[in-house]
């Protein structure tokens, strides 16, 4: 079955680190651009990071950057998610998801999406 799986949500006290893994079955993550996403409870889903196909740069939005980083490991056919220094504000369910499009980018259409992991920020 074709399928992303996220794993790695929790509860973190703000300050704490977390690592997300986005797990790929039945194809290979190498050739898609990978993007994280959140959703806050009572917000839009908003875009965090694309991790482009191509060249291996990443995208981050600007409240995250410097604290969360991505990286393949492509023998495990798995992306992950580096948060580091977690605030309040980064708590929701958080997304991976894969696109071939051009760009790597938040407003393209993205062929799989992962069921969702939580992360709780709180003391």
């Amino acid at each position: 079955q074709v399928q992303l799986v996220e794993s790695g949500g929790g509860l973190v006290q703000p300050g704490g680190s977390l690592r997300l893994s986005c797990a790929a079955s039945e194809f290979t993550l190498h050739y898609y651009h990978i993007a994280w996403f959140r959703q806050a409870p009572g917000k839009e889903r908003e875009g965090i990071s694309c991790s482009s196909t191509l060249n291996s740069s990443s995208v981050f939005l600007d409240s995250v950057k410097g604290r969360f980083t991505t990286f393949r490991d492509n023998a495990k056919n798995t992306v992950y998610l580096q948060m580091n220094n977690l605030k309040p504000e980064d708590t929701g369910t958080y997304y991976c998801a894969a696109t071939r499009s051009t760009w790597c980018d938040f407003t393209v259409p993205y062929d799989y999406w992962g069921q969702g992991t939580q992360v709780t920020v709180s003391s």
